[in-house]
């Protein structure tokens, strides 16, 4: 069935071609190249995603505004008594004003500036948090519980709509690498078209005529993707030396052994479907007109 992978020096000259020449390798490694850097960009948009996703599934956040004067002692002791409640942390107020002057400078340690009292706290599945709304505003008037999916929500809808906006361009650059390939192997077909017709006349069948062309892609495929795949994997090392700062934005989200197996897979597959466009391109051609 691979028997057209191993040709004789003479049935290659047969096309006239150098063994890496024409336009069809540095087409590859360029869809190849872009195609990788944004399969992984979607690939780590998927992760950050699923991690945030996880981590605030179960995540709640007790708040009193203008809280100065609410008994946070016994807020904390109301929501730790919760069946359901598995952990609690009450935020400080000096915790929260540090946080506020990296925007507000100074100004967020002025005794003027109210800060709602805080507490996060993980719930299972099934708590009552009814019961502990009423309870807790029975503490402090105006005392609320909000879920953390609520408000991040909106947030992770935008990140997986650029996730699947990146799978998109990957299958769009994948179909213009393939449309490439076709306008490629037809000028082949043209600029030997005598050529062909002479190797028609001494009985060469458009299957044995295929397979010289079938070859060349998919060695120019090849050696394309395997130039634009080093070429991606050595950004993206450069991009990964920031992962201490990308850490800290995205709660230590990485590309997992699947995600990089995913994208190590991506050069094969561009070669396989390159040739197999090439195949289906230059035998239908064949086919039709000679």
């Amino acid at each position: 069935m691979l028997r057209w992978l191993f040709v004789s020096p003479s049935e290659r000259r047969l096309l006239g071609l150098a063994r890496f020449g024409g336009p069809t390798p540095w087409v590859i490694a360029i869809m190849t190249f872009s195609i990788m850097l944004i399969a992984a960009t979607g690939l780590a948009l998927a992760s950050t995603t699923s991690l945030v996703s996880r981590a605030i599934e179960a995540r709640y956040a007790l708040q009193v505004p203008g809280g100065g004067g609410a008994d946070l002692g016994a807020l904390v002791q109301a929501v730790r008594s919760t069946r359901g409640v598995t952990s609690d942390e009450a935020v400080p107020e000096s915790d929260m004003r540090k946080t506020l002057e990296q925007w507000l400078g100074p100004a967020a340690h002025s005794a003027e500036l109210p800060v709602p009292a805080l507490i996060n706290f993980d719930a299972a599945p099934g708590t009552d948090l009814a019961a502990l709304q009423r309870r807790v505003q029975a503490i402090a008037p105006g005392a609320t519980i909000a879920a953390h999916r609520d408000s991040v929500g909106p947030l992770l809808h935008s990140l997986r709509l650029l996730q699947w906006v990146a799978f998109g361009l990957v299958l769009l650059l994948s179909i213009a690498a393939s449309a490439a390939v076709v306008l490629a192997a037809r000028g082949a077909l043209d600029t030997h078209r005598f050529t062909i017709e002479v190797m028609h006349g001494i009985g060469a069948t458009d299957l044995q005529v295929t397979h010289l062309f079938q070859r060349k892609i998919l060695i120019d495929a090849l050696i394309g993707s395997i130039a634009g795949a080093l070429a991606a994997a050595l950004v993206l090392l450069v991009l990964a030396s920031g992962a201490a700062i990308t850490g800290e934005l995205t709660g230590g989200a990485t590309l997992g052994v699947v995600d990089i197996l995913t994208l190590a897979s991506l050069p094969l597959a561009l070669t396989v479907l390159a040739t197999w466009v090439a195949r289906t391109a230059v035998l239908r051609t064949l086919r039709r007109a000679l």
